[in-house]
């Protein structure tokens, strides 16, 4: 993973605007927020099945990334195709998280999301036995990539964007496990690793790569054709 922090985001859209959403986050809205000083790579998954059925990842340089004036001044005035576009989303959790321990590189096309929280008082056990045992165990999987510990550690402000779509719901503990495999993935339950510590069963979904771009990506881009 790229810097030390992320933005996670798990939410649903409207069926009717699913197709217009894909275009507008690939040409318009990935762009935008790489663009900002500290957002180093976005990436936006699709449920294997179920809901939610997008999951968006926004790796930066560090927390402070996400409560800068340049990305605030971006929430605060969406532009025309994004004011249409948050009318469409549901059910959005979102969270500020810092990286807290990570195993591989790079990305795989698939990744199996898990959402937990932390029992009362067993914060820092969960967080060693996740980093002690849980990832050393998901790196010796088949077809693994890569696995990402993140902790919500900051908490989004309101803004026009959220405005828009509704108050976020937040986010805790995150663990992305991805793999080259989306079968492999399809299969796995890494939930059943952090029930120990965990305050209740684990949510784990699948998702499949749809798109990604880092900012160098964005910076060596040719100029689009007249």
């Amino acid at each position: 993973m790229l810097g030390s922090a992320a933005m996670v985001l798990s939410f649903d859209i409207e069926p009717a605007a699913a197709v217009e959403h894909d275009e507008w986050h690939t040409r318009e809205h990935l762009p935008e927020r790489l663009a900002i000083d500290g957002f180093l790579r976005g990436s936006r998954w699709r449920a294997l099945e179920g809901l939610p059925r997008y999951l968006v990842v926004y790796e930066v340089a560090e927390l402070a990334v996400l409560s800068s004036a340049a990305y605030q001044e971006r929430l605060n005035n969406p532009t025309p195709w994004t004011r249409s576009l948050m009318k469409s989303y549901r059910d959005m959790r979102r969270g500020f998280c810092r990286l807290e321990a990570s195993v591989g590189s790079g990305l795989g096309c698939a990744t199996s999301l898990v959402r937990f929280a932390p029992a009362v008082g067993r914060e820092e056990a969960l967080r060693a036995w996740l980093t002690g045992r849980v990832l050393p165990q998901l790196a010796e999987l088949p077809g693994f990539a890569g696995a990402y510990l993140l902790r919500a550690a900051a908490t989004p402000a309101m803004t026009a964007e959220q405005e828009i779509r509704g108050r976020d719901h937040g986010l805790d503990w995150v663990l992305l496990a991805m793999s080259h495999r989306v079968e492999a993935m399809a299969k796995l339950d890494p939930g059943r690793f952090v029930e120990p510590g965990a305050a209740e069963s684990p949510i784990t979904q699948a998702y499949g790569l749809q798109y990604a771009i880092s900012r160098e990506d964005l910076a060596t881009s040719p100029a689009p054709l007249p």
